[in-house]
C-alpha cells in the first residue's frame, strides 16, 4: 500500500484505545508477567511480525533473567482475513524443558497461536504461556487462551501497536479500527 492510501485508511479509522490506555495496559501486563515468571528464567519468544512492538516495549519492563528468541508463523500476510498457516522461522534456542512465554500482538481466532503452542509443547517445552496485547471479542470459541492480556478489542479490523493494516501502521502508538 502506498503512503497516500495508508493515510486515507487512517483518516477513515477511529481510535479504539489511545496511547495512554496502551501504555497503562503494557504496565499491567508486565506486572502480571513479573509476578508469575520472575523465578522461572523463561524463554521469551516474539511472534513476528505483529508481536515486535509489544515485545520490544515489554522486555525492558521484565527485570528478571530470561532468554529471548523469535518465531514467525502467520495466517495473514497482506490479507485482512486469515488463511493457511505459514511457518517462516522456528526459534533458534531449544525449548526442551523450558518455560516459554509466547508474545504476540493479538488473539483473534487463535488458530495460529494454538498451532505455535502445540508445536512448542511437542518440542519438549515444560510449559507454554501466551501473552497477547489485544484479545479480539469475536464471540468465537478459541482453541487457545492467553494467560496475559493487555486489552480487548471489538470484532472489527484493528491496527496499530504492532497490528498492521495491509502492511501499514504497525508503528502507531494507539489501536485503531476501520469504520464499518
Amino acid at each position: 500500500m502506498d503512503g497516500d492510501a495508508a493515510r486515507a485508511m487512517l483518516a477513515n479509522a477511529e481510535v479504539v484505545h489511545d496511547e495512554a490506555s496502551v501504555q497503562a495496559a503494557l504496565d499491567r501486563i508486565a506486572d502480571a508477567i513479573r509476578a508469575r515468571l520472575a523465578e522461572a528464567n523463561p524463554l521469551v519468544l516474539c511472534v513476528m511480525s505483529g508481536g515486535v512492538v509489544f515485545c520490544g516495549q515489554l522486555l525492558p519492563k521484565l527485570n528478571f533473567p530470561l532468554d529471548f528468541d523469535y518465531l514467525h508463523a502467520t495466517r495473514y500476510g497482506p490479507e485482512t482475513q486469515g488463511g493457511k498457516i505459514s511457518w517462516r522461522s522456528a526459534p533458534w534456542i531449544p525449548v526442551k524443558d523450558r518455560v516459554v512465554l509466547v508474545v504476540d500482538d493479538i488473539l483473534d481466532e487463535g488458530v495460529t497461536l494454538a498451532a505455535v503452542k502445540e508445536s512448542l509443547l511437542h518440542q519438549g517445552a515444560s510449559e507454554v504461556l501466551v501473552a497477547v496485547f489485544a484479545d479480539k471479542l469475536n464471540g468465537k470459541t478459541k482453541p487457545v487462551t492467553a494467560e496475559f492480556t493487555g486489552l480487548t478489542v471489538p470484532d472489527r479490523f484493528v491496527f496499530g501497536y504492532g497490528m498492521d493494516a495491509r502492511g501499514a501502521w504497525r508503528n502507531l502508538p494507539a489501536i485503531y479500527a476501520l469504520r464499518d
